[in-house]
């Protein structure tokens, strides 16, 4: 188990006038509107933990997979390289299976999600019940949005989220002990067609569960 158990997931125009609507949107219009018109979608995804060296930000462990989601609450998001780990959420509960360990751990699935993540990518479109949004700006033609989690007790400082022709791109985890960690989404793909199956966790044989 290579990856962090601290980081619980995280995801994710056909017509010129919809991309020029996109570009002259701020970073929340867009993101607003990605969630409400995306009940769902599957992609890939590079994540970097990034660290901090004499005070100079520099590129730490890379990892990479597959993500799909059915809102709200449904997702699988799978770590492949360097280690294979699932995250996955059938709309009641929460998993978490480490293949090198044959370990599942099972939650809630709103003690689990909270205000992380997933739960912005992933959840219903009540967002700022549980997040302050605000645009952050443009930087290379993304637009940026900053979620701060209005629960105090969360594991994550400040959510961003970069926007590009109405999708999310790339996401910045910062949490409190000032830890960064950087997502880019690729390969997105809007509102496939998921059978009724799609997101049951299938217990892997011989695996050890534990319930905290």
């Amino acid at each position: 188990m290579m990856i962090s158990k601290k980081w619980i997931a995280t995801i994710f125009a056909s017509s010129a006038v919809l991309i020029s609507g996109f570009a002259s949107a701020s970073a929340i219009e867009q993101f607003k509107s990605f969630v409400v018109n995306t009940k769902t979608a599957k992609g890939t995804f590079v994540q970097v933990q990034v660290k901090l060296v004499n005070g100079k930000v520099q590129p730490g462990k890379t990892s990479s997979g597959i993500f799909k989601f059915s809102r709200p609450g449904k997702f699988i998001w799978n770590y492949v390289k360097p280690y294979e780990q699932s995250l996955q959420a059938d709309g009641d509960k929460f998993y978490m299976y480490d293949k090198d360990l044959n370990q599942v751990t099972i939650k809630a699935l709103g003690n689990a999600i909270g205000s992380s993540p997933a739960a912005i990518l992933f959840g219903s479109t009540d967002l700022e019940k549980n997040f302050t949004l605000k645009d952050a700006g443009t930087n290379q033609g993304i637009e940026w949005l900053e979620a701060i989690p209005k629960e105090k007790d969360t594991q994550f400082e400040v959510i961003r989220i970069g926007m590009k022709d109405g999708l999310p791109i790339a996401m910045e985890l910062r949490d409190t002990f000032g830890q960064i960690s950087t997502l880019n989404l690729n390969n997105f793909e809007r509102n496939p067609n998921f059978g009724a199956s799609e997101f049951k966790f299938v217990m892997p044989a011989g695996a050890e569960v534990l319930r905290p």
